[in-house]
């Protein structure tokens, strides 16, 4: 399999199984730029396995997926570079402050103007007030939004999300919809799930529905939610 090196995610045939059991089975999925996708489905779906094998913490069992063109399976930190991911886990350090969590990914990534990132990054998440507290004294919430912070920090060009609205509230949700629509705008590219296809629909070009570990549905946002619904959604 080929594909261009503008062409941020391209994945065909992806398997994956636990113990014999399959999660995924053959989903094919293209994202180019300025995409911002919506994974939906069920539980069990294989949405979190889908993003898990894309982000590259995970190896499918079969099946291929380039990120801008590379094998992300054999071009390590090449590929890494371009990506940003946010699991179900805030991979922030708890004992860390919230700046010195953010200033250790700077140093990691090798982000220039590292300073002025991070001070954007704590503006934008609402976080200036807590930035030297420790994380582990943050909300749920607040954790959200650091990880995101991490996440988005080195400016990736691919950003893979993993129920990236867990724990927030309404204005926490509202603000980082924008701030994912704001990748898509400036010619990068979203993928996250979720299980809220309205709000999804606010700032998704395009919507993707699992079912069973394959793609069910495929299409406009604005019709996610009836396709949801459809597949067992809520």
């Amino acid at each position: 399999m080929s594909a261009s090196p503008d062409t941020p995610l391209v994945a065909r045939g992806l398997e994956r199984r636990f113990a014999g059991v399959p999660a995924l089975r053959g989903v094919d999925l293209t994202v180019e730029r300025g995409e911002v996708v919506a994974l939906l489905g069920p539980n069990g779906a294989g949405k979190t396995t889908l993003l898990r094998v894309l982000g590259t913490q995970l190896r499918p069992s079969a099946g291929t997926f380039l990120v801008f063109g590379a094998d992300a399976r054999t071009r390590g930190p090449a590929v890494l570079r371009r990506l940003g991911v946010v699991g179900h886990e805030s991979a922030c350090y708890p004992d860390l402050t919230g700046e010195e969590n953010l200033r250790f990914y700077a140093r990691l990534y090798a982000v220039a103007d590292a300073d002025a990132r991070v001070a954007d990054a704590l503006a934008w998440t609402r976080l200036g007030a807590a930035a030297r507290r420790p994380a582990r004294t943050y909300s749920r919430g607040m954790l959200q939004r650091l990880a995101l912070a991490r996440a988005l920090l080195h400016g990736p060009d691919l950003v893979l999300l993993d129920e990236p609205f867990t724990g927030l509230d309404p204005d926490g949700t509202a603000l980082v919809l924008r701030r994912l629509a704001d990748v898509g705008r400036a010619g990068g590219a979203v993928v996250f799930s979720t299980h809220d296809a309205p709000g999804a629909a606010t700032i998704a070009t395009r919507a993707v529905v699992l079912r069973g570990g394959r793609v069910a549905w495929s299409g406009p946002a604005e019709g996610a939610a009836a396709a949801y619904a459809a597949e067992g959604g809520g």
